[in-house]
């Protein structure tokens, strides 16, 4: 069979028209493309760790001297992430990140036990920061607290 004394109007048969068969084809074969790419997205993301979030700047003024009452808690910001500053029952201030080192929850301080408490998954942490019992991996980043005037400053700890 040959096309070439046809019209344009004329069908030949030379031509590929789209077909159901091939239409199911491209369907099932970018399905399983697609497929494909949902299981190896989190394999990926597995072995490429994400990147480290800046604190911002090395230090935040976290309250005024007056602001917490003994034996609270208060959330702060530190950079783009949050912090929590401490005031013990002793007149003591500690600091460390209020980010849950589990999935990234924000904990808060519980007067009552005197722990930091992660309310996502019951993670509980002592005043150091390290990670009593649930499921959180490791300690909370502490921070360094400093006491200039009304301001109670809050800083990264330097690396010996």
């Amino acid at each position: 069979m040959h096309c070439e004394g046809r019209t344009m109007s004329t069908h030949c048969p030379c031509q590929q028209q789209p077909t159901r068969r091939g239409f199911v084809g491209l369907f099932l074969g970018t399905g399983i493309l697609a497929t494909l790419a949902s299981f190896l997205y989190p394999v990926i993301r597995y072995f490429v760790p994400p990147p480290v979030a800046d604190l911002g700047g090395d230090e935040v003024v976290a309250a005024k001297t007056g602001d917490l009452k003994q034996n609270s808690g208060k959330v702060f910001r530190f950079g783009s992430r949050p912090g929590l500053l401490i005031l013990e029952a002793d007149g003591t201030y500690r600091a460390m990140s209020a980010t849950c080192t589990h999935l990234g929850c924000t904990v808060q301080y519980k007067p009552d036990t005197r722990q930091v408490w992660c309310p996502c998954h019951n993670g509980i942490y002592d005043l150091n920061g390290r990670n009593v019992s649930g499921p959180p991996p490791r300690p909370l980043d502490v921070f360094d607290v400093h006491v200039r005037g009304e301001e109670v400053v809050v800083s990264r700890k330097k690396e010996a």
